[in-house]
């Protein structure tokens, strides 16, 4: 083993997973620090990549040199895609992964990558000199120099797990606790807070009666989320829904007193939009049921993840009231459910590169800085990564905008906003998102990946010839012309109104009623060259939205006027006249980049922007 590194990984998770890859990739000499290497890019809740929001970054990661897409469409056992009957905006995919499959085929990834290595060991202490990060200190191999340091700890840092009034010393069931690395954080200066997060029971198949449930299985068109893949590489099986009912939430109702999260144990904020089951039962009392998703874990386990149970009731209680659901009756726990309590550092202590702000060349990523999910973390993990190797070349930073990616609009909104529970990604989130589509990301963020070298020159040279095919469709649509008689079989067939005269491909698409895949399936549509699904349907969204995202471009082009707007760095607000004290403080503690980041921190008003503004030109500074 090596002493010296470049870029130090601290943590084999998600985020972990991305920033020692990605780093490796771009040539730095990188170390991989895990506690336990059988456990790399672990899913320790729910064996699943994507959803909706979550798939928009799985794309981006992908298209800027990830390996997350790549994974879930190689280890995927279910792939679905999600609000169809919706804009392309919140359209999303959700792939079901084999476990065991996902975690093996990260770690194969990582031990054959060139630059890297991996060592089971636990990071103690940061060494900071001067304010720089000099050494990652470490249990069994001791001091380690590196230039950079990427702490990418999960739900570990000072972990407790909480199974009714029991709680065990944990980052994951079976697995301990980083206690010292997180005192020492704030023993450097850092500031800290605590959240929690759970995940639900497994239970054995043998035990499930799926007679009666509700079969959900893969698309019969299958989109992969890697735009190197055009299928699924392992057999496709079944998820299975089923409902709690009132007796369920009688018995849950019963036992409050001995959930941890109601009896005050817990102290940490939880998610909102995934709370444990208990928690549904109190906040909707009005709802006499809640669905359930059996998922399996894999091909080769015979363990289902409940999905929407999660709980941190005595596993007795868990039991009795998991047996009342249909076709869990004689549920078998493999695992119990269990909340898990962890530190945190609120993310203003990081600058929009995801470099703490108190330390040169220290790096936070994923669930240290407030976020839940396993996309959001390799999305960090990915951009820090990129950053810490760009800052050691002496190279201009990366930073997306809000306006080019969600991985844009979820740092900036970590910095900005007031983050007092585990933070998810939204489509909501994003003021653009008729432009951030997930099956958009190659034409939004190609150009970094190329400037970057953060994909193969075989790889950019395959998605430019995309991108230019998607471009040259509308136009050889508008040129292929439909005659009536033929316009008007596809219209009785799709029960359609009948048409006066002929039309061509480009107007038919404007009309909501008419698809690629009806003009596909009616052979409507014959085309002398070779283009791919992906291309057809991207070709679609473009003409039928055509009006929607030439405003949507406007809107970006005045949002982008205040990004320009740059805020110096060494200014202290408080000598700024007319602006208030709580302004003055959130100013000072964040460090806004730009006029238009100032104006998305909470508690700033369009008031307090004028009043900036009005400072900085008295001054000279714009």
């Amino acid at each position: 083993m090596h002493r010296n590194y470049d870029i130090t990984v601290i943590g084999g998770g998600h985020a972990g997973v991305e920033a020692a890859w990605i780093s490796a990739s771009m040539g730095a000499k990188t170390l991989l620090i895990t506690q336990t290497v059988d456990h790399i890019a672990q899913m320790s809740c729910n064996p699943a990549i994507g959803g909706l929001a979550k798939s928009h970054l799985v794309k981006e990661i992908d298209v800027m040199g990830g390996l997350m897409g790549v994974a879930a469409d190689r280890t995927g056992i279910q792939f679905k895609t999600l609000n169809l009957s919706k804009g392309p905006a919140v359209w999303a995919l959700r792939v079901q992964s084999d476990k065991k499959e996902y975690s093996a085929f990260m770690r194969s990834k990582l031990e054959a990558k060139k630059n890297l290595d991996i060592i089971q060991d636990e990071a103690l202490d940061l060494v900071i000199k001067n304010n720089t990060l000099a050494a990652v200190k470490t249990e069994i191999n001791g001091i380690i120099h590196t230039r950079s340091a990427i702490v990418c700890s999960g739900t570990f840092l000072k972990a407790v797990i909480h199974i009714g009034k029991k709680q065990i010393p944990s980052g994951r069931l079976g697995e301990k606790s980083a206690d010292s690395l997180s005192k020492k954080l704030k023993e450097h200066g850092f500031e800290t807070g605590r959240l929690k997060t759970g995940t639900p029971p497994r239970v054995s198949a043998e035990s499930i009666d799926f007679k009666d449930l509700e079969v959900h299985g893969s698309d019969d068109h299958i989109i992969p989320f890697s735009f190197r893949h055009k299928k699924a590489y392992l057999k496709q099986i079944p998820c299975f829904m089923t409902n709690t009912s009132e007796i369920t939430h009688e018995i849950i109702r019963q036992n409050f007193d001995k959930s941890a999260l109601f009896s005050g144990q817990i102290k940490g904020t939880g998610p909102r939009y995934c709370p444990s089951i208990e928690d549904k039962v109190n906040r909707f009392s009005d709802k006499i049921s809640h669905r359930l998703f059996l998922e399996p874990e894999g091909l080769y386990t015979n363990e289902y993840y409940i999905n929407g149970f999660s709980s941190s009731l005595p596993v007795e209680v868990q039991k009795k009231a998991l047996r009342t659901v249909k076709g869990l009756e004689k549920a078998h726990f493999v695992r119990p459910a269990y909340a898990i309590e962890y530190d945190y550092f609120p993310a203003y202590q990081i600058k929009l590169t995801l470099e703490t702000r108190n330390v040169e060349n220290l790096y936070f990523a994923g669930q240290i800085n407030g976020t839940s999910g396993y996309e959001e973390a390799a999305a960090q993990g990915l951009m820090a990564g990129i950053n810490a190797v760009l800052k050691l070349r002496g190279e201009e930073p990366f930073i997306l905008g809000r306006n080019e990616a969600y991985t844009g609009v979820l740092i900036d909104d970590l910095i900005t906003k007031d983050i007092r529970e585990p933070y998810r990604m939204f489509t909501s989130l994003a003021e653009h998102r008729l432009e951030l589509r997930h099956d958009n990301a190659d034409s939004r963020l190609l150009k970094y990946s190329e400037k970057y070298k953060l994909l193969t020159p075989k790889e950019i040279g395959f998605l430019k010839n995309r991108l230019e095919n998607i471009h040259r469709l509308p136009e050889i649509f508008a040129s292929m012309k439909v005659k009536k008689h033929r316009l008007n079989e596809f219209q009785t067939t799709n029960s359609l109104e009948i048409s006066d005269e002929g039309s061509d491909i480009f107007r038919l698409l404007k009309r909501p009623s008419v698809s690629i895949d009806k003009l596909l399936d009616s052979k409507i549509l014959n085309l002398k060259e070779e283009f791919s699904y992906y291309e057809l349907k991207q070709a679609e969204t473009l003409i039928k939205y055509e009006g929607y995202i030439v405003r949507q471009k406007e809107m970006i082009e005045k949002f982008e006027k205040n990004e320009k707007i740059k805020l110096p760095q060494n200014i202290d607000y408080k000598e700024f006249k007319g602006l208030k004290k709580e302004a003055c403080e959130k100013l000072n503690r964040i460090k806004p980049v730009s006029i238009g980041q100032a104006g998305r921190i909470a508690g700033i008003s369009p008031a307090d922007i004028s009043v900036i503004l009005i400072n900085l030109k008295s001054r000279g500074l714009i």
